[in-house]
């Protein structure tokens, strides 16, 4: 019988690390080439242009205009998209065939909306909490009780 893999998904909306256990006594060990960063950015450094002036419909007053959308927000959903892909790529590869998500709140979310219906029914649980500042040891002892399987 294989040894059941189970893969251990940090992440925040602009990290993200992942870890292996592959049975009882191996301990956690990161996928080395699974490491995900971007720089975070704050909505002056995403969108160069300020948001042009619209006048008011009576009147001559003049307003500014607000972003359609949150450009740090839809960058972090963008992050997260790509980090829940490479885990379908790796997945439909056999690497892991349980899966444990620890990611703040938000990333969370969506990575949970990003994730296929195969991906989604490994995982074994989910935590709303942004881990990724955690030591190895800790994450083994934050995580003993699930990895025994």
């Amino acid at each position: 019988m294989k040894p059941s893999v189970t893969w251990v998904l940090l992440a925040d909306g602009t990290r993200a690390k992942v870890f292996q256990h592959k049975g009882p006594g191996s301990g956690l060990r990161p996928v080395e080439d699974l490491k995900f960063e971007e720089e975070p950015l704050k909505a002056g450094e995403i969108m160069a242009d300020r948001p042009g002036r619209a006048f008011s419909s009576v009147g001559g007053g003049r307003s500014a205009m607000e972003y359609s959308s949150d450009p740090v927000a839809v960058r972090e959903a963008n992050f997260v998209r790509r980090v829940a892909e490479e885990l379908e790529r790796r997945h439909e590869e056999s690497a892991f065939s349980r899966l444990i998500i620890a990611a703040a709140p938000t990333a969370l979310g969506t990575i949970r909306t990003a994730l296929s219906d195969r991906v989604r029914q490994v995982v074994v649980t989910e935590m709303p909490k942004n881990l990724l500042n955690m030591s190895t040891p800790e994450l083994e002892k934050h995580f003993g009780d699930i990895l025994v399987m």
